[in-house]
């Protein structure tokens, strides 16, 4: 009999009690089992944890190394060590009753001296995980590459200027895909952490781009040969660490796609503080991606608008999430994507359950939100008035414009027989104070 592995965590598997409820060890609002709409809350949320937060992070900021000191990080042997990790991450999944995890390939296993090594290691801890999905029922959402961390890819990946750090990428992609389709991964997800530029005295950018498709392409023929079905999702990234990323936001995303031919393969996995950093906002993004038919997946989490990096917080807006959840049931939801907890603890946060104080805020905010975004899509108010307001191009050559059959002649003689349009209010403080009834009641 196989010997089963010492707990890592006092705290008890996180229980649903109702917003009345003063445990903070509780969840208030997300009940995984209640039913809606004939699925259970769990399946409309499709809730999953970040490995390289939730089980790398340290708490480490820019002006100082790791706060957080975790029990099974004891141990000489990296690979030993990653296996024991493994165990407590699958330990919290199940007591925080998330269905889904998310990792990078070096997030679960240390690298080796050669390309052959480390993916020898790689198989070790994947064969770990693999048993632990089977043993807890919780699946992988999405897996992917890191193709930043390592000093190799100090000038990017698929954009680095160096053929031999391209082919590397390549075959480390190539493994990813493989250990994300022996998981059984639902998605696959590419996030340029260094594809961009620092300056353009050295810089071909229309070269580095086209390697950036040619990288892609290559990623989307090799995982129709080896059978991975799973949806292939970009993560738009603005800033940090280049000075320029190629991934900017959705749609720079979205006219890169299209200039390359690659629109139909990729949808985006779109990040609440990547979005802050570009200028937008989280449901704006979300719109933009909903509106190319391109909207895959969500990492779940915050910036602080007081600085200007990616602080990677758990997020808590009821306001800001109820809007974004508003755009993604109009959308349809997330199909195979989910919401990924892609925040950090804060550095002073060292104790073990502040792991569960974090992810259990998270989840009941979303969760609210989604229950407040069904209430506010369901009475339709807001979803009338903006029809009202567009409903000159309903009829008459409104529609002619919007059908593409009328032209600037015809529009002039429009123009010259109407006269001066009447000026309509936005009502956007009376839209404002509406949602707050609902938020507040």
């Amino acid at each position: 009999m196989k010997k089963k592995s010492a707990s890592f965590f006092t705290t008890p598997a996180i229980a649903f009690e109702g917003p009345q409820s003063a445990n903070a060890l509780a969840f208030k609002h997300y009940n995984p089992a209640e039913i809606i709409d004939g699925k259970t809350m769990a399946e409309h949320m499709r809730f999953s944890i970040a490995y390289w937060h939730a089980f790398r992070g340290t708490g480490s900021d820019p002006f100082g190394p790791g706060t957080i000191i975790r029990p099974w990080e004891a141990g000489k042997d990296p690979v030993a060590v990653a296996l024991k990790r493994m165990d407590a991450a699958f330990e919290f999944f199940t007591k925080i009753g998330a269905p889904f995890w998310c990792f990078h390939d070096r997030d679960i296993a240390p690298e080796g001296k050669s390309l052959a090594e480390s993916n020898k290691i790689l198989d070790k801890v994947v064969a770990h995980a693999k048993e632990l999905q089977k043993a807890t029922g919780v699946k992988l959402l999405w897996g992917t590459a890191n193709l930043f961390s390592n000093p190799r890819f100090m000038c990017g990946a698929a954009t680095n200027p160096d053929a031999h750090v391209f082919a590397y990428a390549a075959a480390q992609i190539k493994k990813a895909l493989e250990v994300t389709l022996e998981l059984g991964g639902e998605n696959y997800v590419f996030w340029g952490g260094r594809e961009g530029y620092e300056t353009l005295l050295n810089t071909n950018l229309k070269r580095e781009q086209a390697h950036l498709a040619a990288m892609l392409r290559m990623a989307a023929d090799y995982a129709k040969e080896i059978g991975f079905k799973g949806q292939f999702l970009i993560e738009p990234k603005p800033k940090e660490p280049t000075t320029h990323q190629y991934d900017f936001d959705c749609a720079t995303c979205i006219g890169f796609l299209r200039t390359y031919g690659l629109e139909k393969i990729f949808k985006f996995n779109i990040e609440t503080n990547h979005a802050t950093l570009a200028g937008h906002t989280f449901q704006h993004e979300i719109e933009v991606a909903a509106a190319a038919g391109m909207l895959g997946s969500i990492d779940a989490n915050t910036g602080n608008l007081l600085l200007g990096w990616d602080t990677d917080q758990f997020n808590t807006d009821v306001k800001e999430l109820t809007l974004a959840m508003t755009s993604i049931i109009k959308a349809g939801g997330l199909g195979t994507g989910g919401f990924n907890f892609d925040a950090k603890l804060r550095r002073p946060s060292v104790d073990a359950d502040d792991l569960f104080h974090a992810h259990i805020g998270g989840m009941d905010a979303y969760a609210l939100a989604f229950k407040i975004a069904r209430k506010i899509l369901a009475e339709g108010k807001f979803e009338q008035f903006v029809k009202e307001r567009y409903s000159s191009f309903d009829t008459g050559f409104g529609k002619e414009i919007e059908t593409k059959k009328t032209n600037f002649r015809e529009l002039e003689k429009v123009a010259l027989s109407l006269g001066e349009p009447t000026l309509k209010s936005g009502k956007q403080e009376y839209l404002e104070n509406l949602l707050n009834t609902y938020l507040h009641g």
